[in-house]
């Protein structure tokens, strides 16, 4: 579902898209600043109320870790065996040892993981294809007076298709995966290797239906005379509202509690 936008009727989908973008980078850099559990936790009450507000049903959000459970799992585990010796063993296979430092550790990347892919979920869910082109145009606005006028909108406008189009060469996949085991095909079963080569009936089809798409969206936009930035105006011209203010006021004070958490728990451990 990433990629995809939901409609409903929430303060943050009327938000400007240039104040959402600017502000969910703000959020991941913090997610990263945050050095202990209780700057993660803070992260992660933020976020629950973000979800919360944009009214899409949770369940829509936990999609998108099924793609990357595996990275998180194996993520987990190497910082499983990265802990502090001093912190306690508490499970020795071998030559590995898992310590509670190891076992924080581990529980702690798992999550900045799982905060990451669903605050930038919420970005296409609340966001439409066009508010998304035109706020990264605006946002590399600056780049126009280096020469890079144009540039600056196909960018955007390569930026925003890659994002619209990731759902549905999901759905495209599932499409090809679906026909392929009703002719009998094992895509779940047998060695890694084995799997892979399974993929391969499953890729060829997916190109090609890619190139396809491309080829239909390029004739689409020469047929509505599309010729690039030059000269285009926008029917819909962005405005900062008060919605907008009080998501920056709430963001701000959020961002500057993570940053106190890690000033004040780093003078205790000193």
């Amino acid at each position: 579902t990433f990629g995809q936008y939901i409609e409903t009727k929430s303060p943050i989908h009327k938000a400007d898209p240039r104040v959402k973008m600017l502000l969910l980078i703000f959020v991941v850099v913090l997610i990263f600043l945050a050095q202990n559990m209780y700057g993660l936790f803070l992260s992660l009450v933020f976020i629950v109320m973000v979800v919360l507000v944009t009214k899409i049903p949770v369940k829509t959000y936990l999609k998108n870790l099924k793609a990357v459970l595996p990275i998180i799992l194996l993520t987990s585990l190497i910082n499983m065996f990265y802990g502090d010796a001093d912190s306690g063993v508490l499970l020795e296979v071998w030559k590995f040892t898992i310590t509670f430092g190891g076992l924080y550790r581990a529980v702690f990347m798992a999550l900045r993981i799982v905060l990451l892919i669903i605050i930038s979920s919420s970005l296409t869910y609340t966001t439409t294809p066009n508010d998304l082109t035109d706020g990264i145009e605006h946002i590399l606005s600056p780049l126009k007076f280096i020469g890079l006028k144009n540039a600056v909108h196909t960018l955007a406008l390569m930026m925003t298709i890659a994002l619209r189009f990731i759902p549905t060469l999901v759905e495209e996949a599932e499409k090809i995966m679906n026909a392929q085991k009703a002719r009998g095909a094992d895509l779940e079963s047998g060695t890694i290797i084995e799997r892979i080569k399974a993929l391969i009936p499953i890729l060829i089809p997916l190109l090609i239906s890619s190139v396809r798409r491309a080829y239909e969206l390029a004739e689409a936009m020469e047929c509505r005379c599309y010729n690039g930035g030059e000269g285009k105006t926008r029917m819909k011209q962005l405005k900062m509202t008060a919605v907008d203010f009080k998501i920056i006021v709430i963001t701000l004070i959020y961002g500057l509690a993570v940053i106190l958490l890690n000033i004040i728990l780093s003078h205790k451990v000193e």
